[in-house]
């Protein structure tokens, strides 16, 4: 989604011009020699011609400009991008400086307290220094809940879920700290800033009428994506069963239009075996059937594969991919996707995947459409050499950050009628959930009283939170309006559970530069698995053909590769933890085959990432008017750096 923002005026672009003449490139950040000095505009930011001008426009919030001169006045000679191209003056006091070009999304608060925004450090450190948090806390909440507000707190987050890929919203990071609640759990204590505009708070009573008559038009999606390579037929079979009885219950119901079913199938690599026919097929898109003589008409051909795979493992991810790409999600407020396999996932580095991704990228996919996953794991006594390995994969791809736990269930020995009893558990779950929101109810209370560690137990509580998703997409919750605050990253009371995402904005040329660096890196890697100094030979001769600072070698005998310069300034100061940045000669020789091959197998899966977010039009971000689209921004996970 690209944000729109307010056009200036034509004698504003037209002065533009005569600005720029004398001006080259804006300043450079203290320290760097690579990143320029930029700043976000809040609400009262007006652009002038010229200090001195007695007026101007006034500049819609959340823009980003580049500072191209800093007058003794205090303003700011300012332009979209780096291109010279001034427009011209704001009163430095109403810009917020940026530095690392990072924000904040806040997680689903179902199953969470909301978070909230201190005024200062000191009382956001005193409750996470403190053994009892709770005794600081929960005062704090009772006020919140009473009164709306609270002592030291400016603001609060929004009780429905803002959903910033239909309303982006921006929540730039000022600072980061990193520190330790007393039980032993990291938090990170972030330093923002609110761009946006005011908001008028509705009253307790017409919000909930307005939620109870959004509701009512919730609808949900579950997409199973099944292995349908041989051995599989029971499953299928049972699968297509199942849906067709939920169909059923749904039809007597009149609940037929709130539930759709889709399948997608997969196999293996038809290159390397033509007779499997295809890799991953959509057979029923969700958003294109609504009834069981419909599912079971597109279905009715899919069976089980004539020929057997190159490999036990089959191309699981090639079927999620599918899933998550070819289905528009957003007409669903219920997202779910059950994987259903007795066998492992090529993975993305192996010459037979099509798809170059790992389970982590495709779970970072499926949180940015809103959707859980679910697996299945059949364990069949044929698998059970690959039981363990496929148990770690498919627990990190459907890891569920509201739950805080993955979504796998293993059905023991591949058993039919367990695996049955699963489907319709499943399904049964997500009909009564629909059937609630037909009534005008949250699922909260039934997600409270749903079994703990169950598929009806985990099924309802993200229920709630996808009905919380829903209800702040459809009624257009926005974000807090507030200046500056500090905020934890994790609930202050059940610490386990995170209250938001921090993300790097990163703009295309800083995308393509770490494709670059982790490209040269891994084929570095490579050649370092039999020879440790050639690894880092090769690294500087790609340091100095990426155009990093050769002074910064020529004296180090043992360097890492944070030292070459190779990862740009633009990761500097970030909070997070990279996996190679500290990597010398003498600790790469440590590291035995196995890890240094799953490094290498990561950098991989990660760089086919980044040619996914380059192609994906759709979240690259416009945070200036009248920008170069050089300027555009992608919010990358922290957890999708190298």
């Amino acid at each position: 989604m690209v944000s729109k923002l307010k056009s200036l005026s034509a004698a504003l672009l037209l002065t533009a011009g005569t600005l720029s003449a004398a001006t080259s490139a804006p300043l450079l950040m203290e320290g760097k020699s690579t990143l320029y000095q930029r700043v976000l505009t809040t609400p009262e930011c007006v652009l002038k011609a010229s200090p001195v001008a007695s007026q101007g426009e006034r500049v819609p919030a959340f823009t980003r400009y580049y500072v191209y001169e800093r007058t003794p006045e205090g303003y700011l000679k300012v332009g979209p991008d780096l291109t010279d191209k001034t427009v011209g003056y704001i009163d430095g006091k109403c810009a917020i400086d940026w530095k690392m070009q990072m924000a904040l999304m806040f997680t689903n608060p179902a199953g969470r307290e909301r978070a909230v925004i201190f005024e200062n450090m000191d009382q956001l450190d005193a409750i996470i220094n403190a053994e009892e948090p709770a005794s600081l806390v929960t005062p704090l909440y009772d006020s919140l809940k009473n009164s709306g507000r609270a002592e030291g707190v400016v603001a609060q987050e929004p009780e429905t879920f803002v959903d910033y890929q239909k309303q982006f919203y921006l929540l730039p990071i000022l600072e980061s700290m990193e520190s330790m609640f007393y039980d032993g759990f990291y938090v990170r204590e972030l330093k923002i800033a609110s761009v946006t505009d005011a908001v008028q708070a509705e009253g307790t009573g017409t919000k909930a009428a307005s939620n109870q008559a959004a509701i009512t038009a919730f609808k949900a999606a579950v997409v199973f994506v099944i292995d349908s390579s041989i051995s599989m037929q029971p499953y299928i079979d049972r699968t297509k069963r199942g849906v067709e009885a939920i169909y059923k219950k749904l039809e007597a119901a009149g609940l037929q239009d709130s539930v759709s079913f889709g399948l997608v199938s997969f196999r293996s690599n038809t290159d390397a075996v033509p007779g499997l026919e295809y890799t991953s097929k959509l057979f029923v898109n969700p958003g294109e059937v609504n009834n069981a003589a419909d599912f079971a008409a597109r279905v009715k051909d899919l069976n089980q594969a004539k020929v057997s795979s190159a490999l036990f493992d089959e191309d699981a991810y090639s079927g999620m991919a599918t899933a998550l790409k070819d289905i528009n999600w957003s007409q669903f407020g219920g997202r779910y996707i059950v994987l259903i396999t007795d066998a492992g996932a090529i993975e993305g580095a192996n010459e037979l995947s099509t798809t170059g991704l790992d389970a982590a990228q495709l779970r970072l996919e499926a949180e940015h459409q809103g959707a859980a996953i679910y697996t299945l794991h059949l364990l069949t006594k044929a698998g059970k050499n690959n039981h363990a390995k496929a148990k770690a994969q498919y627990e990190d791809l459907s890891f569920n950050s509201i739950l805080q736990k993955p979504l796998y269930y293993a059905v023991n020995a591949g058993d039919v009628k367990e695996f049955g009893t699963r489907i319709d558990e499943l399904a049964t779950s997500i009909a009564s959930q629909v059937r609630l929101s037909s009534e005008g109810k949250i699922a909260a209370g039934s997600a409270a009283a749903a079994p703990e560690n169950s598929m009806a137990g985990d099924t309802f509580k993200l229920g709630y939170a996808m009905q919380l998703r829903y209800l702040g997409s459809v009624t257009g919750t926005t974000p807090p309006s507030f200046l500056e605050g500090y905020l934890a990253d994790r609930d202050l009371l059940s610490h386990d559970k995170p209250t938001a995402t921090p993300v790097v904005l990163l703009t295309k040329a800083q995308l393509s530069d770490l494709k670059d660096v982790v490209s040269g890196v891994m084929e570095s890697a490579n050649t370092g698995l039999l020879s440790p100094d050639a690894m880092f030979n090769s690294i500087k001769s790609l340091a100095a053909s990426l155009g990093r600072d050769p002074a910064l070698l020529s004296q180090k005998e043992s360097f890492t590769i944070a030292e070459s310069g190779l990862l740009g300034e633009y990761l500097d100061d970030l909070p997070y933890k990279s996996a190679i940045a500290n990597i010398d000669e003498a600790s790469w020789a440590a590291m035995g085959p196995q890890e240094q091959d799953a490094l290498i197998r990561s950098l991989e899966s990660k760089l086919q990432y980044y040619q996914v977010m380059n192609d994906d039009l759709d979240r690259w971000v416009d945070l200036s008017e009248g920008a170069d689209k050089s300027e555009s921004v992608y919010p990358v996970p922290l957890e999708a750096l190298p």
